[in-house]
Formats: C-alpha cells, sequence, structure tokens
C-alpha cells in the first residue's frame, strides 16, 4: 500500500500504526476574531497583547510570554489558553499560512488574528505545526486573497482539511517539538549572551573614540600602548595567481561577522585568478564592508574577488584579526566610495591611526582571549544549526 493510501507519514513513534484520518476543521474547532489594536496602541508597560505582526516578526509555535504592552479597552478579546492563532492579513500567501498557539491565559488577542479554540479531539500544538507546515500550509496559501495585501478568513480555516492521528499520537508529537524548540531557544540565548561578550569585549579591550589605552587589561601588562598608522602594522597583499591547486575563497564563501566560511572551500572546483594568502593572513572584504566578510585563515589559498589580503607587519596577526572588528577600524573601513558598489577607501582605512601594546605577548593575550570566545560562539551556532536542521528534517517526515 502507498502513502498516500495509507495516509500515514514517513516517520512516526513505536507502536503507532493506524491510518491517519481527514476531517473538516469546522467540525473541530470553533472561529472568533481578535480585537482591533495596532502598533499605535503599544505602551512600555500594561496590559500583554498578541499582535498579528509578531507571528512574521518574532514567530514562534508556542508563545508563552510577549514584550508589548496596552491600555485594556473595552470589549478585548481575551486569551483563556490553548487557542491557535492565524494572522488574517500578511504580504503573501507563503507568510499568512502560519499559526501558532497562545500557551497562558490573560494575553490580549489583537486585530488582524484568527482565532481557533479546538475541542477536545484536536492538540493545539499539533494544529498549529500542521497548518504551518502540512498539506494544510498548501491549501491555505491557494485560499488566501489578494495582492498587495493577502487576506485569510475564518470561513477559509473552516474548510482546510485537516489529516490527524490519535489524539495520542497528536500528543506525541507535540511534545517531541515542543522540546527541540526548548532546546533551539535556549541555545539561542546562550549565543546571544556569548555574542554580546564578545562584543563589550573589543569595546573593553582596545581604546575607544579618541583613547590611547583601553579600559581593561590583563594582569602584568602596565606600558603604555603606542601610535601606528595602519598600513605601519600591515601590508597589502596583491600578487595574483592562477595557480590550480591551492583552494579559491570567495566572497559569498564566508559567513558576515562570523569569520567562518559557508563550505569546504578544498572540495571547490574552481580556476579563478586571485590574491594567494598564507596561513595568519586575514581577508577582508572591502565591498560592502558593512556585511562583515572576513576570515583569520589557517590554510595557504586564493582570495578571489574584492578582498583586501592584510598580512601583519611586527605585530601579532591574532590582534590585527580583532582590530580590524573593533567599532573604530569599522567606522572607518564604512567610509566608503561609490553608491551602487560601495567599497572601503584604502587611502582613509591606511592612514588612519590605532594604538597598539609594545608587548607581543600583550597582544598575543588579547588575541587569544578573543578566540576562545569566537570557537565558543562558532560551537553553539553549529549546535543551533544541527537542531533546526533536525527540526525541519522531522516537519517534513512527520506530517502528511
Amino acid at each position: 500500500m502507498s502513502k498516500e493510501e495509507k495516509r500515514a507519514p514517513e516517520v512516526r513513534f513505536e507502536g503507532f500504526n493506524d491510518d491517519w484520518k481527514q476531517r473538516k476543521l469546522d467540525k473541530l474547532a470553533y472561529f472568533s476574531k481578535g480585537s482591533g489594536y495596532s502598533k499605535k496602541d503599544l505602551i512600555p508597560y500594561g496590559y500583554p497583547i498578541i499582535l498579528y505582526g509578531r507571528l512574521y516578526t518574532k514567530y514562534e509555535t508556542v508563545i508563552q510570554n510577549v514584550d508589548t504592552y496596552v491600555n485594556k479597552k473595552e470589549k478585548s478579546i481575551i486569551s483563556n489558553g490553548n487557542e491557535v492563532i492565524v494572522p488574517a492579513s500578511g504580504e503573501s500567501a507563503e507568510d499568512i499560512s502560519r499559526a501558532s498557539v497562545v500557551a497562558n491565559s490573560g494575553m490580549i488577542l489583537g486585530g488582524d488574528l484568527n482565532i481557533i479554540t479546538l475541542k477536545e479531539k484536536i492538540e493545539p500544538v499539533f494544529l498549529a505545526l500542521t497548518i504551518s507546515n502540512g498539506k494544510q500550509k498548501k491549501e491555505l496559501r491557494k485560499r488566501a486573497q489578494g495582492k498587495s495585501v493577502v487576506h485569510l478568513h475564518n470561513s477559509d480555516l473552516k474548510e482546510v482539511n485537516l489529516i490527524c492521528p490519535s489524539k495520542e499520537e497528536q500528543k506525541k508529537i507535540s511534545e517531541l517539538f515542543r522540546t527541540l524548540e526548548n532546546s533551539i531557544t535556549l541555545h539561542q540565548e546562550k549565543l546571544s549572551k556569548i555574542q554580546s561578550l564578545k562584543k563589550a569585549a573589543l569595546q573593553s579591550l582596545f581604546p575607544q573614540k579618541n583613547e590611547k589605552e583601553p579600559k581593561v587589561r590583563f594582569a602584568n601588562f602596565s606600558s603604555s600602548w603606542k601610535q601606528r598608522k595602519f598600513d605601519e602594522l600591515v601590508n597589502r597583499i596583491n600578487k595574483r595567481t592562477d595557480e590550480v591547486d591551492l583552494p579559491r575563497v570567495e566572497f559569498e564563501d564566508i559567513i558576515s561577522g562570523q569569520g567562518q566560511l559557508n563550505k569546504d572551500v578544498y572540495e571547490k572546483q574552481s580556476d579563478k585568478a586571485g590574491i594567494e594568502f598564507k596561513p595568519g593572513d586575514i581577508l577582508f572584504g572591502k565591498l560592502r564592508p558593512y556585511l562583515k566578510k572576513w576570515l583569520y585563515t589557517n590554510f595557504k589559498g586564493i582570495a578571489v574577488g574584492d578582498f583586501w589580503i592584510l598580512r601583519p607587519n611586527e605585530v601579532e596577526s591574532i590582534f590585527i584579526y580583532f582590530l580590524i572588528q573593533t567599532p573604530k577600524y569599522q567606522f572607518i573601513a564604512n567610509l566608503t566610495s561609490g553608491t551602487k558598489m560601495p567599497r572601503s577607501d584604502w587611502k582613509t582605512v591606511s592612514n588612519t591611526t590605532f594604538s597598539i601594546p609594545y608587548q607581543y605577548k600583550e597582544q598575543n593575550k588579547i588575541g587569544i582571549y578573543l578566540k576562545k570566545i569566537d570557537d565558543t560562539i562558532a560551537l553553539h551556532q553549529i549546535k543551533l544549526q544541527n537542531l533546526q536542521t533536525l527540526k525541519k528534517s522531522f516537519l517534513q517526515k512527520m506530517f502528511i
């Protein structure tokens, strides 16, 4: 029997073998609308509210807490908990076919929200997941009406053909995705904290504005820092080559702001000519510098495209790598020339004076400390990406 005939997803929990059943959502729920609030009504503190825009800007399968508040009006629609909400308006049919569960009671449900209150046979989280990811997503996209702004009504939701398993299997699926999403949220919070630590470290370990020395220094370092123009700290490498055996690094290969490659460049097949670099050189993307395309290299290769290849001159390479990430350097690098294709201006950057430690040991200490933070960031990013990939795979395989 084929998968379509059996009406069962590719992946299921052990012990569940029955076919999933198709029902009209109209038979399984009650439908209502949120009340008319907009962004103009928001205040710093007050009664918690969910506006429809949250499902686009801060989408969560389960909404437990919000950071938006209003003064409560008469006849407001207040959640009882476990409602499923679907935006009634959106920019595209793709956007509008999504749903979230309101976990808690006591939240105002704003205008342009379709509210689904379920009967006992359906788990709210399961419904939100299948509307956002199953066949129902395609069905709602077809029902969405409009061009510049599309609309989805409760009358459209009532006609949705919901394909679902037993209540017990729904609970299992819901618990799995809640656990996954809690883990994703936890890693996102950890990543955000370590990224904030790096930002603070860059501001503290390097001089700011007109300062000649930083606010924070490592123990046993007290000598004054020296002033040097940037072109005294680095040599800009321009030697071009088309050597076949060296890996190529192109602009799009570098993840913005992370100093990491998004692919194995050794496996790329390319014979494009470019500038040869060696371990310890720094690639800095001069095109649209606000994209923060930089890379600290630990291999020999060829940079193809709009890069400066910076080779430190009598200064620790790892220190220079983090110097180019400081607010002062980023400000100078973003004083670009050109409009459609803005590029950093080497004359401006090279003539800018920076403060650096006299001692190589202090330079190295700063660089190694920040490198450890970068490594921790990369570790959390990998874990987060793996969890997101796992969730995406389950969404594809556990719903019809």
